[in-house]
């Protein structure tokens, strides 16, 4: 159970940093051979390979969006009781941003996160809507 906690903390830290567009802080929690997956048929959709094309992948993500705020529905932890620092962490998620243009935006989603020995290995983003409104907000409509 402790093992959970630490996660939860260590994951809703993380969501905190990207409010803040403090991505020294967000990057610190990643391994060098991290991957990142973002949906969708846009310019920043992908797969990001290595912590460099990682952290590259959330510079530009702040760049479009000076302002965002994620606000944490839930966190599930696949081992509860796993103190080695490897586990499996589900984030749903909502979002309020504005994009650099001025547009307000909202969205949800579901973040998948492996970690191994306390560090992201691999995360997956999972996205509600990917339609109209997600595309205006990347300006990609």
């Amino acid at each position: 159970m402790i093992g959970a906690l630490i996660a939860r903390k260590a994951i809703a830290d993380s969501f905190q940093a990207m409010n803040r567009h403090d991505l020294p802080t967000f990057m610190s929690a990643w391994r060098d051979d991290g991957v990142f997956i973002y949906p969708g048929e846009i310019w920043a959709s992908g797969t990001f390979e290595g912590k460099a094309a990682v952290e590259g992948w959330f510079r530009k993500f702040f760049n479009q969006f000076p302002k965002i705020h994620f606000d944490i529905q839930n966190i599930c932890v696949k081992n509860i009781f796993a103190m080695s620092g490897t586990n499996v962490v589900a984030v749903h998620w909502n979002i309020n941003l504005t994009n650099r243009e001025g547009r307000v935006g909202q969205n949800s989603g579901v973040t998948v996160i492996s970690i191994k020995g306390g560090k992201v290995s691999h995360i997956k983003d999972f996205i509600f809507d990917l339609g109209t409104n997600f595309k205006l907000n990347w300006s990609a409509a």
